[in-house]
């Protein structure tokens, strides 16, 4: 029996695999086979997969453009996968120039009984539209799809950039069998090539091409031709704590370096930081800002002026800053930046209002410091050599005493010393333009925490009781922003949220909206249910986590939560002369490698008293891939303690 049962499965997997290896992968080709498989075995969760794609980058003779074509082929595995049979390409632009598309041929293949159908894309169908200020958007869609159809389609890209090389994404967010990429570069442009991800490249090889480019009167250029190829690429999925995946998704990058013209001049267009640091300190919508002193005399009182106490002082100014001026959502960090409009104003970018906090400060006698970074969205700059564009935001540091503070005014519910989540993206650019920029961490050295402490006593089938709750840091931020901006829309919220007790005597004790923590109290009834014999209580009355956050089977990016993070829940609960306590949950503790994170969970009975405390502390802010099994471990324990953690209780 068993032997039998062993030879069905070695049949079984043989078959699965068998029909994953007869897709043809390596060419554009749509056989019977790709469009009669149904299944992919490597990923059953895909609802699509490309079965074969290829780029080849070129600059023609004919009219010195940069030319791509593009061709792939993706089988469309159940109605889930429809939205891959829309395609998109953003053409750049600017005053006098743009990127344009030609020759797009898209076809649906379906097998209807045992012949292949085909159906042409309509050249009606395919519409242009602008995006924004930089880039014309082009898209169609596939007509006739449906579960089991392979679309196919090819087109050329032609830019007057040169700058704006095509880059190449091996990886996106359906599974891949074979990716190409060919590129012939002249050796009059020298660009800084990048491979970002994880995924190694199975296939490279190069070669040099002699005299590909006509430069005119004799001269010409030699190509480097090269080669690129990734097999069988897992799907790219996205979870929770992970800055946006284009810091992770496996691609080639080409910045370009160096540009040789025929006639012997040379135009460098990556420059050393030293450089860079000259430029933006004479930059108009940055450097000048930053040294415009005049503008800024008068703003502060009296009082601030006068203050001796230099940490006071600038936590006055900060405050200033705060409360007078709004933050408009844009960051416009290279573009149309006035701190005169700001004042006139009182609205403004995230750099106007942080250029005027560090103009300000800089007044003061202050040491004062602009950085330049790069938001958690926005992906993490180059690090290696000065791309500007890479940085979309401005904050400052402050050195008073020793201690360096980074500094934000755009949020109304900041402290001191913090900056908004969406900047811990890791490192920013420090603009120091007498002794040159430099590379600092982001990373808040203070933890943040969320503790809630219980204390409750049995009296007549409720529970009665004080909850003390305290969030701290980032934790903090959204309590800070929702009860601030309307008191009773908050409490009504809270009530709402935890129908199975009755909340009274409400008491805020945090200081102010622009505390380090948001600290709050009340008065909780918890009615019991005595209708059984047992009286089944869960101890969980808030909770951290519902569910673990973690599902992938493997994670191959890290895990950012972006600071260090600490969680305590305490309950005691004094059962009187009512009850007693019949069972009690079984303490547990656990320890990620290397100590990196700890969790303790203890129960305990003292006379007719309970008590249950867990303690969860993250004590790095960000985890390597080689972690995840062991958080994923982690954060399962403490999602059954929070959620299948019973006291069981019975009347004297």
């Amino acid at each position: 029996m068993k032997y039998n049962l062993l030879i069905s499965l070695i049949f079984l997997f043989s078959l699965i695999a068998s029909a994953q290896s007869s897709f043809n992968s390596e060419t554009l080709l749509v056989t019977k086979q790709d469009l009669s498989t149904n299944v992919f075995a490597a990923d059953s969760t895909a609802n699509a997969v490309v079965l074969y794609e290829s780029g080849n980058s070129y600059v023609s003779n004919r009219d010195f453009m940069l030319y791509t074509e593009i061709k792939k082929k993706i089988k469309i595995l159940n109605n889930d996968g429809f939205d891959k049979a829309t395609v998109k390409e953003y053409l750049y632009r600017n005053s006098n120039k743009k990127e344009n598309i030609q020759d797009i041929h898209a076809i649906t293949y379906n097998l209807e009984g045992d012949n292949i159908t085909k159906v042409k894309l309509d050249k009606k169908a395919i519409y242009e539209e602008k995006y924004d200020d930089k880039y014309t958007l082009v898209k169609f869609t596939f007509p006739n799809v449906r579960a089991g159809s392979v679309i196919t389609y090819s087109y050329t890209l032609v830019s007057p950039f040169f700058f704006k090389y095509k880059g190449w994404y091996f990886q996106e967010d359906i599974p891949k069998l074979y990716s190409e990429y060919n590129t012939s570069i002249p050796g009059n442009w020298e660009y800084n090539i990048k491979l970002v991800g994880h995924l190694a490249l199975d296939h490279k090889e190069e070669h040099i091409q002699n005299e590909c480019l006509d430069g005119g009167s004799g001269a010409y250029a030699d190509c480097v031709d090269t080669k690129y190829v990734m097999k069988n690429i897992p799907a790219f999925i996205e979870e929770d704590y992970m800055t946006t995946k284009s810091n992770y998704l496996s691609r080639i990058d080409y910045e370009l370096k160096t540009l040789r013209m025929f006639n012997g001049e040379v135009e460098n267009y990556t420059k050393t930081w030293k450089v860079v640091d000259n430029e933006l300190r004479t930059d108009n919508d940055l450097g000048r800002q930053l040294s415009k002193s005049a503008i800024t005399k008068g703003l502060l009182d009296n009082s601030i002026e006068k203050e001796s106490n230099p940490l006071i002082k600038a936590k006055k100014i900060y405050q200033y800053v705060q409360e007078h001026y709004a933050w408009n959502k844009e960051y416009s960090l290279f573009k149309d930046v006035s701190v005169k409009d700001l004042i006139k104003e009182k609205t403004g970018s995230v750099s106007e209002i942080n250029i005027l906090l560090h103009n300000l400060l800089k007044q003061s006698d202050l040491e004062v410091y602009p950085i330049l970074l790069s938001t958690r969205n926005n992906g993490f700059p180059t690090k290696i050599y000065p791309v500007i564009s890479d940085f979309n935001y401005l904050i400052v540091q402050i050195n008073i005493d020793g201690e360096k503070y980074l500094l934000d005014a755009t949020e109304d519910y900041l402290s001191f010393g913090e900056i908004p989540f969406r900047c811990l993206n890791q490192e920013g650019r420090l603009l120091d333009f007498k002794n040159g920029s430099y590379w600092i961490a982001l990373t808040p050295e203070k933890t943040s925490s969320v503790m809630y402490q219980i204390k409750l006593k049995a009296e007549n089938g409720t529970l009665k009781g004080m909850v003390h709750h305290s969030n701290k840091g980032y934790h903090a931020h959204s309590y800070k922003n929702s009860y601030y901006s309307n008191p009773e829309n908050y409490l009504i919220k809270l009530r709402n949220s935890h129908e199975a007790f009755e909340i009274s005597n409400y008491k805020v004790d945090s200081e102010s909206k622009t505390s380090f923590d948001f600290t709050e109290s009340y008065a909780i009834e918890y009615p019991l249910d005595e209708q059984l014999t047992n009286i089944y209580f869960d101890p969980f009355l808030f909770k951290f986590f519902d569910t673990n956050p973690f599902k992938l089977q493997n994670r191959t990016y890290p895990i950012d939560f972006g600071y260090k993070d600490s969680f305590l829940y305490s309950i005691q609960i004094d059962l009187g002369k009512d009850y007693q306590a019949i069972n009690l949950p079984k303490s547990k503790h656990y320890t990620l490698p290397n100590n990196k994170g700890r969790l303790l969970f203890n129960t305990s009975q003292s006379k007719n008293t309970i008590s249950l405390v867990l303690k969860i502390d993250f004590l790095e802010n960000l985890y390597a891939p080689e972690y995840y099994p062991y958080l994923k471990e982690f954060m399962s324990i403490t999602t059954n303690i929070q959620t299948k953690s019973l006291v069981s209780l019975k009347k004297r």
